[in-house]
């Protein structure tokens, strides 16, 4: 066929396929809609093949132009190379930053970790401003050793360690894709960054409690309602931060004083009724009513203004931390001055969120409440063979646990005076 018989052919506005005579296995394809559409028949290993050519349609691809493609094709399926292969396979996300890397590892694989805000925390904060927009094949040890210092240097020494755990888990994944030869960042150990860690045993005692409360309670401006009942409910409650914040208001049961925590926001996968004492439902009641209307008890006070976030109806992981950071007089805020050491001024010893589930164990111990007793109410899990023997939930006897120590906390926290220390009880 010539231009005049392609021509002729697409006014016609038949549906059909005619061949291009002198370049075998080209054809024009009209679907009826005047416009010609190049297609290449091919045999390449042994299979019949059929693409249509990329790169325009007739007449915006001329014939002599389609001619000496399909040739060039036509020949590359004689050695070997699958034409309709190679150019799916171009088709496919091309990995050049390492922002790209990082959006790339996180799809396949951090994305499904329990808490896959974590990574995408550190990269975001820490490693995407240093390396973000760089080839990864041009990221190299002097670079990850600048991010891991900086980290370290502005005294957060375990999220340096985590910093770097991250930044070698997402060069692994590069080298995986044989995107660089060697990881950039496997050469380092946590003596270049933070440190070797170990266990907190940070607990509040009963004088240091008391004083933070009434710290947080005098300075409302800066620590705010929502943040100070978190905190006395964490106390009393002894449940994981994360469980806390991330609670939904239809897991609570008021009639009977009962919080139902689903599997799937345990730490130990298993679910547990936790029961609420008299003593602090006057803290929900507020809650709820600052709620208005929310799904989670810690509404999100702000939308994330992260890349391909979604929406988070819940206040976010740090939101506690950095509260509490602040009180200490720590600078969490880049570009901003650090505050007063509120807490550091009335004695308190610098502690971390964490650090009160350690002292609401530390204090169910204090009053008398048995060890076995106390660790159900953290929901620690049990020994192998304890946990598959032992299915008492022992919820009657953590229900008097936990209000023995609500009694003591709620009058720290409500303010009122005349608080009798933990020791001079019965």
């Amino acid at each position: 066929m010539n231009d005049k018989q392609i021509k002729a052919f697409l006014k016609s506005k038949t549906v059909e396929r005619k061949a291009i005579v002198g370049c075998s296995g080209l054809y024009i394809r009209s679907r009826g809609t005047g416009i010609g559409y190049w297609e290449l028949r091919y045999t390449v290993n042994g299979k019949r093949r059929t693409m249509t050519i990329s790169g325009g349609t007739y007449p915006q691809m001329s014939l002599a132009d389609a001619k000496v493609t399909a040739a060039v094709l036509i020949h590359q399926a004689k050695q070997g190379a699958d034409p309709l292969a190679e150019r799916d396979r171009a088709k496919e996300e091309t990995i050049v930053t390492v922002d790209d890397l990082f959006e790339d590892w996180y799809l396949h694989y951090a994305s499904k970790l329990k808490h896959p805000e974590i990574p995408k925390r550190q990269y975001t904060t820490d490693i995407k401003p240093s390396i973000g927009q760089l080839k990864i094949s041009d990221v190299n040890a002097r670079d990850i050793r600048s991010i891991i210092s900086k980290v370290a240097a502005s005294g957060r020494d375990s999220v340096s360690n985590k910093v770097l755990l991250c930044c070698k888990k997402l060069f692994t994944h590069a080298c995986k894709l044989d995107l660089i030869p060697a990881n950039p960042a496997s050469a380092f150990t946590a003596a270049d960054a933070g440190g070797t860690e170990s266990s907190r045993t940070r607990r509040l005692t009963f004088t240091e409690l008391r004083s933070t409360f009434r710290v947080l309670s005098n300075n409302d401006h800066s620590f705010i309602r929502d943040n100070y009942l978190a905190i006395a409910l964490l106390v009393c409650l002894g449940v994981r931060k994360g469980e806390l914040t991330q609670a939904k208001w239809e897991e609570f049961d008021f009639d009977n004083n009962e919080w139902h925590l689903p599997a799937e926001r345990t730490k130990t996968k298993a679910a547990i009724i936790i029961p609420l004492s008299d003593h602090i439902i006057p803290w929900f009641k507020e809650l709820h009513v600052k709620a208005n209307g929310s799904e989670f008890l810690f509404p999100s006070r702000r939308v994330s203004k992260q890349k391909n976030d979604e929406p988070r109806g819940h206040i976010s992981n740090d939101t506690l931390n950095h509260a509490l950071a602040k009180a200490f007089g720590k600078k969490v805020d880049s570009g901003k001055v650090a505050s007063s050491n509120l807490l550091g001024k009335a004695g308190v010893e610098y502690f971390v969120i964490h650090d009160l589930r350690r002292t609401c164990r530390s204090l169910l111990a204090e009053i008398g409440i048995p060890n076995d007793i106390a660790e159900r109410c953290l929901n620690h899990k049990r020994k192998k063979i304890e946990g598959t023997y032992d299915q008492y939930n022992y919820l009657k006897e953590r229900a008097v646990a936990l209000d023995k120590l609500a009694s003591m906390v709620a009058p720290m926290v409500n303010n009122e005076t005349n608080v009798t220390p933990f020791s001079q009880r019965a």
